[in-house]
């Protein structure tokens, strides 16, 4: 029991500090370029930080497209499948 106790509050702390650090990047995107006047590392640190926002924000779109349910489930059989095939084709001597 003690040993779930103690898994669940360090979980709830990881969790915690997750969004801390998170919340945190998000202010030095917005504000970084404050720092980045003074000191050279942290302005290419920001502009990378700015440029890895703009991707994953297409990206996402990208990933997480609107799909019906049907679907997703049918195009996943299809990958699994073809993995399958793929591994049973090529197996490793």
């Amino acid at each position: 029991m003690m040993n779930f106790l103690l898994l669940t509050v360090t979980y709830k702390i990881l969790a915690d500090l997750t969004v801390i650090i998170h919340f945190l990047w998000i202010l030095f995107l917005i504000a970084g370029s404050w720092l980045g006047r003074k000191y050279r590392l942290i302005k290419y640190f920001h502009i990378g930080g700015l440029g890895f926002a703009l991707i994953v924000h297409y990206v996402e779109k990208l990933i997480y497209i609107e799909l019906p349910e049907w679907l997703i489930f049918l195009l996943t059989l299809a990958i699994v499948t073809i993995n399958f095939l793929i591994y049973k084709k090529y197996r490793i001597k």
